[in-house]
């Protein structure tokens, strides 16, 4: 049986599994086993975080959307079944993003909506 040498395999597989770990406290940047126990956990809740990130995004826009339409004497859970029964589909983020660049305009939606 032929002998296999797995030296050039084995360093790109350390190389690629260190490069991810790069700037990790400890020997978790340095040690293979470390490295690779650090990153199971490391990629477990980078997966959860991306969940999480529209949870707390949408959290945002609705206080966004909450504090300019109180300005105009209407609360925001009045707000949004005023938008769905005039049938304007602007989603949360973009009228987040209005009421905070665009006063005038967002308050021309609130007004319209309010009719």
């Amino acid at each position: 049986m032929p002998r296999v040498k797995r030296g050039k395999i084995q360093t790109k597989k350390r190389r690629e599994l260190l490069r991810h770990v790069k700037g990790f406290r400890w020997g978790r940047k340095s040690k293979e086993r470390a490295a690779k126990e650090a990153l199971l956990h490391a990629w477990s809740r980078a997966f959860r975080g991306r969940k999480e990130k529209k949870r707390v995004f949408r959290r945002l826009w609705n206080v966004k959307i909450n504090a300019a339409v109180r300005a105009q004497g209407i609360s925001y859970s009045r707000l949004i079944p005023l938008l769905k029964s005039k049938n304007i589909k602007l989603d949360r983020k973009i009228l987040a993003d209005l009421a905070e660049n665009e006063p005038a305009v967002f308050s021309k939606v609130v007004e319209f909506a309010k009719k």
